[in-house]
């Protein structure tokens, strides 16, 4: 299969959606070309509206909308949708518990060339902090498009983190998204990589290279953040003892500092943390940028052996 961003896959269900459903109205700053959010301009103009490049007044008008009823999507970059609004996405969307759903493109260092003002690598820690939001992070078109019809149905907000680079297909087009609960991809009794989002790819080709070498991982993807899905963490940390969680995101308040504070609070093991190491991002090609910043099967499977 051709490989697909979740951004652009975002656009296809969103556009589907709307057909479907007139209730449900699509706000932009002014990046829908980028969001992908045009495709719903193009199929159903007359729920689509541009607020212009003011993402801090485009929620205040998602939650306005959402308070007569409506199903309200707001996106924008991730930067500029969890960073510059987060004022308004926590008191007026999120504190009176508002079906808005904040749907985040180019998120992370994958970005590229638009370097650290761009690269939005705090998202998850902002969202995951704010009582009644669900986070999520799908990892390919397919889930992409199952968590885009569960938030348009679900109450109250949502955060979805979307990603510009386009990425291979991990799960089968008859794949089943449940909330909440984690994705056992590949078992293993040696270690565990916990993995999401964009990061879900590589960490199945360091399974890969892991299994080639006699040592077997769990790999699991987590597409809900919160609320997390404690019951796989547990299993996991007592059936393998050694966790490696890997994200594209700081690695402060992300992934990793979730599934520590399971682990932590209920079956001590010890976890490793890949990701960005509390340092911003810089420009560069995407491929470059995992290199350069250790988001690379290789440094997951130097992980690995290290801690086993």
């Amino acid at each position: 299969m051709s490989k697909i961003a979740t951004r652009e896959a975002y656009g296809k269900a969103l556009s589907q959606l709307t057909k479907e459903n007139k209730n449900i109205i699509v706000l932009d700053a002014d990046l829908s070309k980028s969001t992908k959010t045009c495709d719903v301009k193009a199929s159903s103009p007359e729920s689509f509206y541009n607020m212009g490049i003011a993402e801090a007044n485009m929620v205040g008008v998602a939650a306005g909308l959402a308070s007569t009823g409506k199903i309200v999507f707001a996106s924008s970059f991730a930067m500029f949708l969890a960073g510059r609004a987060f004022e308004q996405i926590r008191n007026s969307v999120a504190y009176t518990n508002l079906n808005v759903k904040l749907c985040a493109t180019h998120s992370g260092i994958s970005v590229g060339e638009d370097g650290a003002s761009h690269q939005a690598i705090e998202d998850l820690a902002l969202m995951r902090s704010i009582p009644n939001m669900k986070v999520f992070s799908p990892c390919d078109e397919k889930e992409t498009e199952e968590i885009i019809k569960y938030v348009a149905n679900c109450d109250g907000p949502c955060y979805v983190r979307l990603g510009r680079l386009a990425v291979d297909s991990v799960n089968s087009s008859n794949y089943k998204f449940e909330f909440g609960k984690g994705v056992t991809l590949r078992e293993g009794n040696d270690c565990t990589i916990i993995t999401t989002g964009s990061m879900v790819q590589v960490s199945l080709e360091a399974q890969q290279k892991l299994k080639a070498e006699g040592i077997n991982v769990r790999v699991i993807n987590l597409h809900t953040i919160k609320p997390i899905d404690t019951e796989i963490i547990l299993k996991a940390a007592k059936e393998t003892g050694k966790i490696v969680t890997v994200e594209e995101h700081n690695v402060v308040g992300g992934l990793g500092s979730a599934v520590s504070e399971v682990i932590c609070e209920n079956h001590p093991s010890l976890v490793k943390k890949i990701g960005i190491n509390d340092i911003f991002g810089q420009s560069g090609k995407p491929e470059e940028l995992f290199k350069e910043y250790g988001l690379t099967s290789d440094k997951i499977v130097k992980t690995v052996k290290s801690i086993i």
